[in-house]
Order: structure tokens, then sequence, then C-alpha cells
């Protein structure tokens, strides 16, 4: 479920898969989104968020399986991702955002997700170059646990 500029609901899937992909594509850099043929239409024109309370990230840490962490905001509010709508055929697709990590996300992977505040959601929604928007959450507003 994601909301798109007019604070709707919309049940999209994860993912697209490009005619030139082997495989799913979940994420795009939030460097090069507006940029990247693949994600420029859609980043330009259908952006949306997903409210979310965290995300996973697994490690291998030399175990028989790799060990999981969830992350979510040291302050226990809901996060609200930053992601593209694609239209494919009869389904709507999403594909989050992804920027460097900050220092509390950094230890256990090198991206994270890019999440909108709310303060800034007309912008993300409205603004044609919100790049400044595309930034990691500040150091010290991440929890991570491991699960």
């Amino acid at each position: 479920m994601a909301i798109d500029a007019n604070s709707t609901p919309v049940n999209l899937g994860w993912g697209i898969q490009p005619k030139w992909s082997t495989h799913l594509i979940f994420n795009a850099k939030a460097e090069t989104v507006a940029e990247k043929k693949t994600f420029k239409e859609a980043y330009a024109h259908n952006r949306c968020l997903v409210p979310c309370s965290g995300w996973y990230e697994w490690q291998d840490e030399g175990g028989p399986r790799k060990q999981k962490y969830y992350f979510s905001a040291a302050n226990n509010e809901p996060l609200l991702m930053a992601g593209i709508k694609f239209d494919e055929e009869d389904t709507k697709k999403l594909v989050t955002l992804t920027t460097d990590a900050n220092q509390d996300c950094l230890p256990y992977h090198a991206r994270m997700p890019v999440f909108i505040t709310p303060d800034v959601m007309s912008q993300w929604f409205h603004v044609p170059e919100i790049l400044q928007l595309l930034m990691p959450m500040e150091n010290g507003t991440t929890k991570v646990e491991k699960v």
C-alpha cells in the first residue's frame, strides 16, 4: 500500500522488470533516479510514499544463515519511504529510493531507504527538483535491532 500525491491509498506491487533486465528491480538510487532512463519519467510524474514501521537488512556473520536486523525510527514514529509508481499493463508497481547509509546503518549495509518527513510531503509530490530531500535519516535517529 502506498500513498499518492492526493493522499489516496494505492495498491501497488513491489518491483519492476524492464525488458532489458533478467530480474526484478526493487530500488533505485536517489543520486541517479532523475537521470536514468528506466526511472526518469516515473520520478518526474509518479512519486509515492510507502508508510512503514521499518525495514530489514541481512548480514553474513559467518554462521549457517545470515543474521536479520530490523531498522526503525528511534522515536518509534511511522516512516514514509520515498517511491515511484509505474503503470504496467493491468497492474501498478513501485520502486523505492535508496541513498547512502547514515552512521547508524552503515555497519550493516552501505545503503538505506530514503524517507520523507511529513513536513516536506508536499514538496516531495509537487516540486520538480527535490534532490535535497533524498538524503539519509540524520545520525542517531535510527534504531537497529537484531532479530
